[in-house]
């Protein structure tokens, strides 16, 4: 069926402001300038089958200008997605309906990111380009041959993680990599002349990438734009220039479509404007048909792919990475094992170092990486060679300094599927990944942190680089596992646990000095009860001490004194606070007994902030870490100096028990 391509992105245009008008709520203006643009993509590019969402080798869609969400809420139900029905685009952001202000990637198959906070979409379109490259050379272009199209707003360009990323697309010469710049010159405050004057496609060129210009409202030019960028070995900018809210014949252009309904009297002249005669939400039949039967445009190659996939020798493999599922026989038991044969002292980054030597050589899935600290962070291991534009099959990646780049990409590359990325840098730089890893979170994404130099312990580098308040903060984000192994048993199994976590991401706090093996025995993985028992008191129980990473240690050697004056201690490891709240009830009485004062007091011990230990020292317990910042100098002058040491902690919980017995 033949249907001119202006009444078929005029559909778009209707549904959105139709939906945003039954809310009240949204932004109208987006969709209806790019809906041009996005009709040509949808119905002539885009390799994608909505009877199959998960289709491994279909073209990925990120809307990085998530606040024009009814753009692909439209896009879905248009081209024949089980979802978004009409009934839930009719109750657009409203409680229960998939179709969030923002797309969210588990409310709607076909929504590839969750996306929202400006430029983190183009960031995460870099990792699946990354993905993509990979695996194509690792199975070749019979299983993995496809684009990666992204929807960016001036607001993403301007967003500092869109530099980061677009420099690393550029650097790693993604050429499937295409991203469709709505330049419509308008942000909520007005134009864009307000706050900037750059020249974006020249930055874009310096960038390594290659960038051409098209009229968004020109159906030709659009084609045309879009043929030469897939023609192009180069990551893609397409500068295509819309006019927002097109179509609203009083609005259109202005800062008044961006974030705002129309109104009723605007609604109705824009029916009037794009010759709309049907009713709110009711979509012509030879309109809805036309764009269903371009939603089935892929089919053939879809089932031309299957055939390819079926008589491919990979099979087996390609489809156990792509569903995330690591081998039925990985295991870390043996090297955990030879652990116990051969304590070692070293540093948790080296320990982590020394499994992942061990993990890699396991899982080809893997691909690690660093924001330029790969020597501190210990994130590369003998059999990594790097990714690079001449050879994507490598798996490991120098990020540069570009810590949320490479935490927004890490994202894409964990939402692509058929890998599981990690990457490092230090604890306290954190604070630059820290909305990547917040949608990681968010996303349910399988991505590791590997974040070093964890606490004052790391030294001479002084406050500017020991993380404080770090850990309270990140613990503070739902869903994410945070996870502080004290020696090299416990990294081990902290790491295990978050490879097989396909649900959500892990962050592992790791130390730059060196710890003594305090585990001495491992039957099961005790991390994965997130707290558990080390040591039990010998003399009668008046102390539970509950340290976490490198104040284990300092915890033991506070029970040795106590236990010296008859005070009972039992010794609690707390890897990971969330996997501890998971336990059932009873689990977690055994280990932290609800007792009073005068007969169990607890006392916390990590180097860092004290605030939230309340939760499981209770009102009258003892917290023992850093309320201030640190300071330049050797780490054990520094725990000396903040009161952390045995000789320290010991007297006073003693005096506080002798408080309690008077």
């Amino acid at each position: 069926m033949t249907v001119e391509p202006r009444l078929l992105a005029n559909a778009i245009r209707a549904l959105a402001m139709d939906a945003v008008q039954a809310a009240n709520s949204g932004h109208p203006g987006m969709p209806m300038g790019m809906a041009d643009a996005a009709t040509v993509l949808w119905t002539e590019y885009l390799k994608h089958d909505p009877s199959d969402p998960k289709w491994p080798d279909r073209d990925r869609f990120i809307l990085s200008a998530g606040h024009g969400s009814m753009l692909i809420y439209a896009l879905l139900h248009l081209t024949g997605y089980e979802r978004p029905t009409i009934d839930d685009i009719k109750n657009f952001r409203q409680v229960g309906s998939p179709c969030a202000g923002h797309p969210e990637n588990f409310m709607l198959e076909g929504v590839e990111t969750t996306t929202g906070p400006l430029g983190q979409g183009v960031a995460m379109a870099v990792g699946m380009a990354i993905a993509e490259r990979h695996l194509n050379a690792t199975f070749g272009e019979d299983l993995v041959d496809h684009h990666t199209w992204v929807i960016a707003g001036d607001g993403c360009l301007m967003e500092g993680v869109n530099h980061e990323a677009a420099g690393l697309a550029g650097h790693l010469g993604l050429g499937r990599l295409i991203v469709i710049w709505d330049d419509n010159r308008i942000t909520i405050d007005g134009s864009t002349d307000l706050s900037t004057s750059e020249d974006i496609q020249a930055r874009y060129r310096a960038y390594g990438w290659h960038v051409v210009e098209c009229d968004g409202h020109d159906f030709a030019s659009i084609r045309a734009a879009y043929d030469e960028a897939l023609a192009d070995p180069r990551p893609s900018l397409v500068a295509c220039r819309t006019i927002i809210g097109y179509g609203a014949p009083n609005k259109q252009g202005t800062a008044a479509t961006h974030g705002a309904a129309l109104g009723p009297d605007e609604v109705a002249a824009t029916r009037k404007q794009l010759v709309w005669d049907s009713e709110a939400f009711d979509l012509p039949n030879e309109i809805s048909s036309a764009w269903r039967e371009a939603g089935a445009r892929s089919q053939q190659a879809h089932a031309d792919w299957r055939k390819r996939l079926d008589a491919n020798p990979d099979k087996a493999e390609f489809s156990r990475r792509m569903a995330g599922d690591l081998p039925a026989d990985f295991s870390l038991k043996p090297y955990i094992d030879g652990l116990l044969a051969a304590p070692q002292k070293v540093a948790t980054r080296k320990a982590s170092e020394m499994v992942l030597g061990v993990i890699n050589d396991l899982l080809p899935e893997t691909i690690g990486g660093s924001a330029d600290l790969t020597g501190s962070n210990n994130t590369k291991t003998r059999s990594q060679n790097p990714l690079t534009i001449n050879d994507y099959s490598g798996r490991y990646i120098y990020y540069g300094i570009r810590e949320f780049g490479m935490a927004a990409a890490m994202n894409g590359m964990a939402l692509h599927g058929g890998v599981i990325p990690y990457g490092g840098t230090f604890l306290v730089f954190s604070d630059y990944c820290r909305p990547a890893i917040r949608l990681s979170a968010l996303q349910e994404t399988r991505v590791i942190y590997v974040m070093t130099h964890d606490s004052i312990g790391l030294g001479e580098d002084g406050p500017t680089h020991q993380p404080v308040e770090h850990l309270m903060s990140l613990r503070a984000m739902p869903d994410l596992h945070v996870h502080r192994p004290a020696d090299t048993i416990e990294t081990a199994q902290c790491w295990e646990l978050a490879l097989r976590r396909k649900d959500g991401p892990s962050l592992l706090a790791l130390t730059r000095q060196n710890l003594p093996q305090v585990v001495t025995e491992a039957q099961e993985n005790l991390c994965a009860r997130g707290a558990y028992r080390l040591r039990s008191a010998q003399a009668e129980r008046r102390v539970v001490l509950l340290a976490t990473g490198s104040e284990v240690e300092i915890a033991l050697a506070v029970a040795d004194r106590l236990e010296a004056e008859g005070y009972g201690a039992d010794v609690v490891s707390m890897p990971c606070w969330e996997l501890f709240e998971e336990q059932d009830a009873a689990y977690r009485a055994e280990l932290l007994p609800d007792l009073p004062l005068d007969q169990l007091l607890r006392v916390s011990i990590e180097a860092g902030a004290t605030f939230g230990w309340e939760r499981y020292t209770l009102n009258g317990g003892m917290r023992f870490g850093l309320d201030r910042f640190g300071a330049s100098g050797p780490a054990d002058q520094l725990y000396h100096k903040f009161g952390l040491t045995a000789e320290v902690i010991a007297p006073q919980v003693i005096a506080r028990l002798e408080g309690v017995k008077e």
